[in-house]
């Protein structure tokens, strides 16, 4: 819903939420300049009668943005930790609602930690599984949307002691993890989820596990290996992994394999992460904290100032990752240079910029190992010459919400023509690249429509946000710093 402001009532928003800057993002009904987006933001997350962000038109994006912490880093992080012997340091981890999730799981779950700032934590480990604080009665976790904490933290109970159900938001309750269920029942977990949707909520009624072996589908998520492989070190015995079909989203096993080494678990993998891989955890193969972490930069949030400055032709360096980057997001960048931009990296940075005398071109990409970055290569195909192709996305139809229905549903109100198919969507841009004005973006209480679809404002219209709020999830400081390095 959008609502329109008087100046009078503005001036008493203002004096409430204390309005510090002038800003071009401006809520439902302002002109640009009248608010600050903190300011504005605020209002879209705290007052029931804000609920629209506009962004108006942006000519160019320059300079350089520290990224925040990566959501699926830090929540591996903060598990590793809990699982591990000894005391984590866990620094520059994400302020968001995901991470906050899993802060108050391990907190009901009486894993002490010492919180020394928003972005530092000290876990002390468990030296194994982690057991119900109270074995005789059920554990409730509500883990609201956040499937890096519902999916790790379902394999980790299994392999302790005691009786837990974990349980999130409506949509969490469409999410598969049947998949996941399906492997730590043939490892010998007693823990279901609901038969007939194969979703949450989980029950688990956990006795401890010996090792063994799993087969299980890759196709529909990465996390849910994933969240195998990171719970196989506290099981009393050898396990044996493996993927039974094919294996998408590879650089985040990859991502959690590096991790866990960090925490000295070493994974034994057999055959090629593009084909049908086995891994291997011994039963000698313990965590041990490293004593001290730093998260990396999220790198999918990288990608909105990657192709921002790729679509307006300013130049942006983003800091936090790069060419030594552990996540596979940072292919996003190879994708916008397809495109025509220009980008140089650093070990922990990366600049992109475009010749305004060259302009993006459409590409044919399997997004496969990028499903989340994926979802911004569907706005800058809107500024490209020519179609652009997106494949192998159909975990987009699994996250948080429908994605593939959402982008096609966005894209054409801007004025594109896309053409959708089961795990692939080809994008038309609009006649001469020309923008529809002032369109209405739902977001449905996904972070990542909210964040993707802001950059249509380079297309020098308004765009307006519904629920910008919603980017909380995994990145609560985006529309500022979008501003900071914004031209109108």
């Amino acid at each position: 819903m959008m609502f329109r402001f008087s100046l009078a009532s503005l001036t008493v928003w203002s004096t409430i939420l204390h309005f510090d800057r002038a800003a071009a993002f401006s809520l439902s009904g302002m002109k640009p300049q009248q608010a600050s987006t903190s300011s504005a933001m605020q209002m879209a997350s705290t007052a029931s009668a804000a609920e629209t962000l506009t962004v108006t038109p942006i000519k160019s994006l320059d300079g350089t943005v520290t990224l925040p912490g990566s959501k699926s880093l830090s929540n591996r992080c903060l598990l590793l930790a809990a699982l591990s012997e000894g005391e984590t340091r866990v620094d520059n981890l994400l302020e968001s609602d995901d991470i906050r999730y899993m802060l108050e799981a391990l907190d009901t779950l009486k894993v002490p930690v010492d919180k020394h700032s928003a972005e530092s934590v000290t876990v002390t480990g468990q030296a194994g599984p982690i057991n119900s604080p109270t074995p005789d009665e059920n554990v409730d976790l509500f883990l609201g949307n956040a499937g890096t904490a519902m999916r790790p933290l379902a394999a980790a109970l299994c392999m302790g002691q005691g009786k837990f159900v974990l349980d999130g938001v409506p949509r969490m309750r469409e999410r598969p993890i049947a998949d996941l269920i399906d492997g730590l029942q043939q490892l010998g977990a007693e823990v279901t989820c609901v038969e007939e949707t194969g979703c949450p909520p989980v029950t688990i009624n956990a006795k401890g596990l010996n090792g063994g072996e799993a087969s299980i589908s890759g196709k529909m998520s990465s996390q849910f290996l994933s969240s195998l492989l990171m719970a196989a070190p506290v099981v009393d015995g050898d396990v044996v992994i493996k993927i039974k079909d094919e294996l998408i989203s590879a650089p985040y096993v990859a991502l959690t394999i590096g991790l866990m080494k960090k925490f000295g678990v070493n994974v034994e993998i057999e055959g090629s992460m593009d084909e049908r891989p086995t891994f291997k955890i011994a039963k000698s193969e313990k965590y041990i904290s490293p004593e001290s972490i730093l998260v990396e930069g999220d790198a999918s949030s990288a990608s909105y100032f990657i192709a921002g400055a790729a679509i307006t032709g300013g130049t942006v360096t983003v800091r936090g990752c790069g060419s030594e980057s552990v996540q596979g997001d940072v292919a996003f960048a190879d994708v916008m240079e397809q495109m025509g931009a220009k980008v140089t990296w650093a070990a922990e940075s990366i600049t992109v910029t475009r010749d305004p005398d060259v302009q993006l071109k459409g590409v044919d990409v399997d997004c496969g190992k990028i499903p989340d970055a994926a979802m911004t290569l569907a706005v800058a195909a809107l500024f490209a010459d020519g179609p652009t192709t997106i494949r192998n996305v159909y975990s987009w139809r699994l996250k948080e919400t429908e994605r593939m229905k959402a982008i096609v549903a966005e894209c054409t109100k801007l004025g594109a023509t896309v053409e959708e198919f089961e795990d692939y969507c080809i994008i038309h841009p609009p006649k001469d690249n020309k923008i529809n004005d002032n369109v209405l973006i739902e977001t449905y209480d996904d972070h990542r429509m909210a964040m993707t679809f802001s950059l249509a404002a380079c297309g020098g219209v308004n765009v307006i946000i519904n629920d910008p709020g919603c980017t909380a999830k995994t990145f609560p400081t985006y529309f500022d710093m979008l501003e900071s390095i914004a031209t109108h």
